[in-house]
């Protein structure tokens, strides 16, 4: 089985379907590491828009940035809730360089090649910020009918083209699948949102017991010379704890009986 590029899979209506795909993301660890440089490699709490997006691209085994248009603004929308209260430890690692330059390919010829860092090298030691036993639920809506369709039967099966992570490789994911569910859209109003808070920063309602943090994620990417550049970054609001926070004047949508927030 070999990779797949989208070019075959064209589907010229781009109208995102009445229902989604949802499911479970959990691990061990995880890693979304920010832009930002620092000392130590940060993690963002939520997983971002762009991760999930490449998940599913490694469960589908596409080519790498070959699948950034399908999950365009106009023709995707995910959801994240974090479903156990995010923590994060310091790790320290040892690591070698994975840079090109510092890979050695073998056998030199053929089609069944490897690609690894020279063992022999010296490590370099680096503090990741991970998070501990990460849970996310997604709510996925793709307009690419084959695309959603090879994806939920990936669901269905329980299988995967390339292992899914959470961020990093070694990062292993459990992926458990809750099923299609109705999107039902709501009009504009004060409530409870389950899920990520998007783009909606100034209108959480604080409360004393609710710890609320805000980050700002890449939301999409696009393929260009260099291999991708993110196109735009998204501002989230969570509860730490995994409560649902109240927004006002926001427009949500009803998934399975809870009210989430699609970007």
């Amino acid at each position: 089985m070999s990779q797949e590029t989208l070019e075959g899979w064209a589907d010229e209506d781009d109208t995102l379907p009445e229902t989604c795909l949802s499911f479970e993301l959990r691990g061990e660890w995880g890693h979304f590491r920010r832009v930002e440089g620092n000392i130590v490699k940060q993690t963002y709490r939520i997983i971002p828009r762009t991760t999930v997006a490449g998940l599913v691209a490694a469960v589908l085994g596409l080519e790498r940035d070959s699948y950034y248009e399908a999950f365009g603004p106009e023709v995707s929308s995910i959801a994240v809730e974090a479903i156990e209260e995010l923590r994060t430890i310091n790790l320290p690692q040892n690591t070698l360089s994975t840079a090109k330059e510092h890979m050695t390919t073998m056998p030199s010829r053929g089609h069944a090649r490897i690609s690894m860092p020279d063992p022999t090298k010296l490590r370099q030691q680096h503090n990741y910020e991970v998070l501990v036993e990460p849970a996310y639920r997604v709510d996925l809506r793709l307009a690419n009918d084959e695309l959603r369709t090879r994806f939920r039967d990936h669901l269905r099966n329980g299988t995967a083209y390339y292992p899914p992570s959470l961020g990093l490789s070694e990062h292993l994911a459990e992926i458990t699948y809750l099923g299609e569910f109705d999107v039902t859209p709501r009009e504009r109003e004060t409530t409870e949102v389950d899920s990520a808070v998007l783009e909606a920063v100034d209108n959480v309602e604080l409360a004393p017991e609710t710890e609320i943090k805000v980050e700002r994620s890449p939301a999409f990417m696009a393929a260009d010379e260099d291999g991708r550049t993110t196109t735009a970054f998204q501002s989230i609001a969570y509860a730490t704890r995994t409560e649902p926070i109240l927004v006002q004047n926001v427009e949500t949508h009803e998934v399975d009986g809870r009210r989430v927030m699609f970007s």
